[in-house]
């Protein structure tokens, strides 16, 4: 299977949109409860701003998006255009950490190398900018992906949804070599 990759457009946000529940509901189970599971659709999901910023990958197979994600130069560590806590704020690459954000992989397509491709375009990417690090949120599903590319925990988090339900995450990060 090839794997092709260019930024996303604002036109592609509906496909998105539909791979992130796809990806949201499905990924998770075995790890999560229904419960927390449909909770973290309410901190997770599309971020229009990496769209806008030009550091948003998609990744298609004979034309279908199979995956998405990219990384960010703006403080917020994850979440969507509907999160509640967001800061826009421009890192410091001598300083900061960038953000790897918002990667979702369809279902049919995991364990395809779509995650690690991913992953380089954004640390590839961060790099030439000057980051030497990069951290992320990860779910329980992703993590796994995440330390086998090399990225180490931080520390657990648990987000207390506006629901009220926790959902459990894990604060990572990566030393990258900066371009």
């Amino acid at each position: 299977m090839a794997l092709a990759n260019r930024l996303a457009k604002a036109e592609d946000r509906p496909a998105l949109m539909v791979l992130m529940e796809l990806a949201i509901s499905e990924l998770q189970k075995g790890l999560l409860s229904p419960a927390e599971i449909e909770a973290s659709h309410a901190i997770m999901g599309i971020d229009t701003q990496l769209i806008a910023d030009g550091t948003y990958f998609i990744v298609e197979a004979d034309g279908a998006l199979v995956g998405c994600g990219g990384w960010s130069r703006r403080a917020t560590l994850y979440g969507g255009d509907h999160s509640e806590r967001r800061d826009a704020a421009l890192l410091d690459p001598a300083r900061n950490a960038a953000r790897v954000r918002a990667m979702y992989t369809h279902p049919d397509f995991t364990r395809r190398g779509v995650g690690r491709l991913i992953l380089d375009l954004s640390e590839r990417a961060a790099a030439a900018e000057g980051f030497t690090r990069v951290e992320l949120m990860a779910t329980l599903s992703g993590a796994q992906l995440y330390r086998a590319c090399g990225y180490g925990d931080e520390e657990p988090v648990i987000d207390h949804t506006p629901s009220g339900v926790a959902v459990p995450l894990v604060r990572m990060s990566k030393r990258i070599a900066s371009a």
